[in-house]
């Protein structure tokens, strides 16, 4: 049976056409599957940060840090001394109202509204909900409180957002100057619980010192975006791995060439140091280019230097 080339051609151009829609939907659907997953984890996050606030902060009296713990102290004064109960949530809002507006210029648009999302919902669900008592005891308060501050902040982080007030100058500090704003931020801290040791007691200022310190160290050991490894890899497909490390991580490496004293062969080894949250795939991923390879890893405390970091969405 004769065919036009004009049917062969449009029948032809209607399928380019439908895979290319079916691509393009195929996208949508699933940036918004990933948006969703997002949003669930941070109201996840903000759930628990409300309940941890409620429960094991409300129970022990504890100060956490940021500016949680900010307005936690100024509720704490405003009920001692002038009998009044305060909301959580405006202070929340103004004190984060400066740091919004700079992580929003300078940090991510997308990052910083997923974050107003965990500081408004987290902040509501703190006044609405009812406290309550768990444990009687202050030490069980500031363990497990910490905790499940960290597991708060965590599933934020993975969302591609976070809780606000001093963690968005952390960040911005860290991504903007390549510093690290761990002392100042805990200078930030001492100083509210300077203050709250001298109107409240020290017991609760040394208890609320172990509940940051929980929560600070879990948060670390599980996030390692602004963490940073070394790796050695001693290989002998040099040019496929260091393929692997530049297209998983961006991060460029340096190849040495020396001797291998058992065989008394030349081996290569390429250098590189990469983010901490990009460990496991890399490796992974250098072991299915060379699965002979021998791979070092080395925790960096520090480097100098140009050093690229994922920018936030």
């Amino acid at each position: 049976m004769f065919v036009s080339t004009r049917k062969i051609v449009y029948a032809y151009s209607m399928h380019n056409r439908q895979h290319e829609i079916g691509t393009i939907l195929q996208r949508k659907f699933t940036g918004l599957g990933m948006q969703v997953r997002r949003i669930l984890m941070i109201c996840a996050g903000a759930v628990l940060m409300a309940v941890n606030i409620k429960t094991f902060v409300h129970s022990g009296n504890l100060f956490p840090g940021g500016f949680s713990g900010l307005t936690i102290l100024i509720q704490h004064i405003a009920d001692k001394y002038f009998s009044i109960k305060l909301p959580y949530s405006p202070f929340i809002f103004a004190f984060n109202a400066i740091p919004v507006a700079i992580s929003f210029k300078y940090i991510g648009r997308r990052f910083t509204l997923y974050s107003c999302i965990m500081i408004v919902l987290s902040s509501l669900l703190t006044d609405f909900i009812p406290g309550f008592e768990i444990t009687e005891d202050v030490l069980l308060s500031a363990v497990f409180g910490g905790l499940l501050s960290a597991a708060a902040v965590y599933l934020c982080l993975l969302a591609g957002a976070t809780g606000g007030g001093t963690d968005f100058v952390a960040i911005f500090i860290s991504e903007k100057y390549g510093r690290d704003a761990w002392n100042y931020i805990l200078i930030f801290n001492a100083a509210i619980l300077c203050a709250a040791g001298i109107m409240f007691g020290w017991n609760r200022a040394l208890y609320s010192i172990l509940f940051q310190f929980t929560s600070t160290q879990l948060l670390n050991s599980v996030y390692k975006r602004y963490q940073k490894a070394t790796l050695f890899v001693i290989t002998d497909n040099a040019a496929e791995v260091y393929k692997v490390i530049h297209d998983t991580t961006n991060h460029d490496a340096t190849l040495f060439t020396g001797t291998g004293c058992y065989g008394n062969t030349k081996r290569d080894m390429l250098y590189s140091v990469v983010a901490g949250d990009d460990v496991r795939i890399v490796t992974k991923k250098i072991k299915e280019a060379d699965p002979h390879a021998f791979v070092n890893i080395v925790r960096s405390q520090g480097i100098l230097g140009r050093f690229y970091v994922r920018p936030n969405d």
